[in-house]
């Protein structure tokens, strides 16, 4: 179990990379490809929506034809999309690259949570789900600093080689490490039965808690990203580099929860957590409108990484448990629903900026997620999953 573990979060991390890297190098690429930052800042739209559109298909097939396989086969198509967008000449063939690296991620996170939910017992796979989400968050940590750090050295295109190449490492070790490692498969799974299985997945009330609040997750929390580097331009800070601290922060954050998710989950019950993680992002929210000097802005950014990763992780094992049998559509349309909320997020953000100001735009996102703690407290919280010491 612990071999899987360390593949399919190893292959997440590398994908991470790829996901968060642009959002600090978003003015130095409006300015070299002579287009609008706020154009450019919707190549994190350009991601996540296709990643979310293309759960429905990808979490079956994998269902179908083997998780693994389906892993590593858009590992590759992830890598082809980072290297091809490095020697991007104009930004409509960057966002095709960013299209096509959100298609391939998408058979990627869904389908490594599927795999923790067929191999882990779903007392311990809170627990498996933190340690797995340290990965990830490793990978965004990694990403927003290094891409900011890189950006401002070499260039905003060394960033999309970087992110390459790692992908590359990590495909060759995973390569390697699948030889012999078998999964538990559940029972087969036809395509034609996917209908049905959609069906039954929708027909029961706690998928619909579950995916209405990771997509507005994605929305309030995600969709402000994008606009991080373009906030501090606006107050004269020019740096990329600082742009990927501050949402390196993000990731600390969440790095923190994942070291005491094992400690929290004794101590309290989900139901708990979950408003406690709401309360803490609707706070990390209130304070990013506060346009203060960017080492606060840091220590708010822990403060939304920690909030938001105690709550998601909450919701992702009752996700899990949603359809044992279809583990991987149910997964799907987990990450389709949190997806399509990162993929609108910045489009609201964009408006919600441009008319009402960012304080009550920040205000209003930090409402949304204080009440999606507390509604997930009262609609999923009454089951525990305590981990075994």
């Amino acid at each position: 179990m612990s071999r899987v573990l360390t593949i399919v979060s190893l292959i997440s991390f590398a994908t991470a990379l790829f996901s968060r890297a642009v959002d600090p190098i978003i003015p130095p690429i409006a300015q070299d490809l002579r287009t609008d930052p706020a154009t450019v800042a919707l190549l994190a739209t350009a991601f996540a929506l296709p990643f979310a559109l293309v759960q429905p298909i990808l979490g079956p097939v994998a269902d179908v034809l083997g998780k693994p396989r389906v892993m590593l086969v858009c590992l590759v198509v992830v890598i082809t999309a980072a290297f091809l967008g490095a020697v991007a000449r104009d930004f409509p063939f960057l966002l095709a690259m960013r299209i096509v690296g959100g298609i391939a991620a998408g058979g990627i996170f869904p389908v490594a949570l599927a795999i923790i939910g067929d191999v882990v017992p779903v007392k311990e796979r809170q627990v498996a789900i933190g340690r797995y989400l340290t990965f990830t968050i490793t990978g965004n940590l990694l990403g927003s600093l290094f891409a900011g750090v890189i950006g401002d050295m070499v260039g905003w295109r060394a960033v999309f080689v970087a992110v390459g190449a790692c992908s590359t490492g990590t495909l060759v070790a995973a390569l390697l490490a699948f030889r012999g490692v078998k999964i538990p498969a559940p029972p087969p799974l036809a395509l034609k039965a996917v209908p049905a299985s959609y069906r039954a997945i929708l027909s029961n009330p706690r998928a619909w808690t579950c995916y209405g609040a990771v997509f507005l997750e994605g929305l309030a929390i995600f969709g402000l990203f994008p606009y991080v580097a373009l906030l501090l331009l606006a107050r004269g800070e020019a740096r990329a580099s600082i742009a990927g601290l501050i949402l390196t922060g993000f990731a600390l954050g969440g790095v923190v929860y994942a070291l005491a998710v094992r400690i929290l989950l004794l101590r309290f019950r989900p139901s708990r957590l979950m408003i406690a993680g709401g309360a803490c992002v609707a706070v990390a929210m209130l304070g990013a409108g506060l346009g203060t000097r960017w080492p606060v802005e840091l220590g708010i950014f822990a403060v939304l990484g920690f909030g938001f990763y105690m709550l998601h992780g909450c919701i992702q094992v009752q996700a899990t448990e949603i359809a044992p049998r279809a583990r991987g559509a149910a997964m799907a349309l987990h990450s389709f629903a949190f997806f399509v909320g990162q993929a609108v997020g910045p489009v609201l953000y964009g408006f919600g900026f441009a008319h009402a100001g960012q304080p009550p735009t920040l205000a209003i996102a930090a409402l949304i997620m204080l009440s999606v703690g507390v509604a997930c407290a009262r609609l999923l919280g009454e089951r525990r999953t305590t981990p075994t010491p």
